[in-house]
């Protein structure tokens, strides 16, 4: 069953019960109420009924000491014939409580009147004959005589207003229902309209539709539902975008890599191939020696960049403060045998928090992909610097730099501007690739600026050692 079908039908049930409640309660009020007072008129009427027998009785003439019965017998015929209720009965009965008088139609049996005595009166509601009365029951003194008086009056008309009262109280109740129904299932199909247009996209979610969004129709807690499940599946859908280009990346790079090894192995194969099965002389044997060699270079370069890539992503860098002087000096150490290239160092002293031999593997790669890219004779600058987020370094060449739209794939694995010059010397794409990888480690990414035919500047920034930390907090609070 839908909800806005729960909702209506739950809503109606409970509506029909404090209907169906508030309506016997009200018209069996308004019927106590009448027949409250019926049987206090009742009452009033036995009670003048015995004023006036008294009085009767008074007026007989003293013939007796006693009222006889057929004298009690003529007043009480008297008095039910009097006055202007002519559909009036009464009952007297003696001292013993039989009958001395009764009318026609007076059947009932002594019940009221076995509880009637001098202190007391009663009454009682009855069914006699197709009709509701009310009976009293009354002594009446006279001439020292005790007598007891019964009447009985008709209230059918007050049982016949209650029948009527519940008749058109449901036909009231059967109208309200059937019309609330309608504005409940209008009420519900509003409520419930947030839920269907959520329904409605999950399914389209589920056919594979991500763009798919719920249309926001309320500002309640439902409206607020709506932009948290399209904040999901915005979330949902980026995520896959994610795990798309994830896949893509993969099968680009087991391509690329499936690449790179098929062109040296052939060139491998090959000369081998001619050192094997045929006879070369002195010059062309050192030539294709020197084939295999400069190619399984290549090979060994390129496999452990890619074993570098995977420790970096699956290990655990131990950071520990540095001297960016040390750094420095290490890669003064390290290529000052490079005479065809003019290196400029310029650099503050100052302490970071990194792994230090990854932060050198970084800074060697930069600068080997920087000797690639220029010419000989040409001036390479490094340089580090503190700034406000930490310390920066930066490697700048003057050499052939990179266009715009490929800014954005060169630190993927295999990936190469000019893949004739990077073969040609040694390269495989995967320098950049592990430069991202090992500083996404220290919570930081490679800065690109570059044009074609002036060069490229990369740069990187490492956060600051502990102590100069705390130095720098200290004079911001002084400050």
């Amino acid at each position: 069953m839908k909800f806005s079908s729960k909702l209506l039908l739950c809503t109606m049930m409970v509506m029909a019960i404090a209907l169906g409640f508030s309506g016997f309660y009200f018209v069996n009020y308004v019927f106590e109420t009448s027949l409250f007072r019926e049987a206090g008129q009742a009452l009033d009427e036995n009670s003048i009924l015995c004023f006036a027998f008294e009085t009767a009785a008074l007026n007989v003439p003293a013939k007796y000491d006693v009222l006889q019965d057929n004298t009690v017998e003529q007043i009480a015929s008297n008095l039910e014939n009097s006055g202007q209720n002519t559909s009036r009965m009464l009952r007297l009965s003696d001292e013993e409580k039989n009958t001395l008088y009764a009318s026609d139609g007076f059947e009932t049996d002594d019940a009221l009147l076995k509880q009637t005595d001098a202190s007391t009166k009663t009454y009682r509601t009855i069914y006699l004959n197709g009709h509701y009365y009310i009976q009293t029951g009354n002594t009446v003194n006279a001439l020292d005589r005790v007598l007891y008086l019964e009447t009985l009056r008709d209230v059918s008309e007050v049982f016949s207003e209650r029948e009527m009262g519940f008749r058109v109280y449901r036909q009231v109740t059967m109208i309200i229902l059937v019309l609330g129904t309608l504005a409940m299932y209008l009420i519900s199909s509003l409520l419930t309209k947030p839920i269907r247009q959520l329904t409605r996209a999950t399914k389209q979610m589920a056919a594979g539709d991500y763009d798919y969004r719920a249309k926001k129709v309320s500002s309640d807690e439902l409206g607020q539902l709506t932009l948290d499940f399209n904040q999901m599946a915005e979330a949902l859908e980026e995520n896959i975008g994610k795990l798309q280009d994830e896949i893509q990346a993969r099968e680009d790079f087991v391509g690329a890599f499936a690449h790179e090894l098929k062109t040296p192995l052939t060139a491998i194969i090959g000369y081998a191939d001619m050192l094997r099965s045929r006879r070369l002389d002195e010059e062309k044997s050192l030539l294709s020696a020197n084939y295999i060699y400069t190619e399984g270079k290549r090979l060994e370069a390129m496999s452990i960049r890619l074993l570098d890539i995977m420790v970096t992503r699956h290990g655990q860098a131990q950071f520990q403060e540095v001297q960016t002087g040390y750094l420095f000096q290490y890669l003064h150490d390290m290529f000052q045998n490079k005479e065809d290239m003019e290196f400029v160092y310029a650099y503050d002293e100052a302490v970071v928090w990194a792994e230090g031999n990854l932060i050198i593997t970084v800074l060697i790669n930069l600068l080997d992909n920087a000797c690639k890219a220029s010419e000989p004779g040409s001036t390479i600058e490094i340089r580090g610097r503190t700034v406000r987020e930490g310390y920066c370094f930066t490697v700048k060449d003057y050499g052939i730099g990179i266009a715009e739209k490929e800014l954005e794939k060169i630190t993927q694995a295999f990936y190469m501007v000019d893949k004739s010059r990077s073969r040609s010397r040694n390269g495989a794409g995967l320098g950049l690739a592990l430069c991202a990888e090992i500083l996404a480690l220290h919570d930081s990414s490679l800065q690109i600026e570059s044009t074609l035919g002036k060069g490229t500047c990369i740069s990187f920034v490492l956060r600051k050692g502990l102590q100069e930390r705390c130095d720098d907090i200290h004079e911001e609070i002084h400050d």
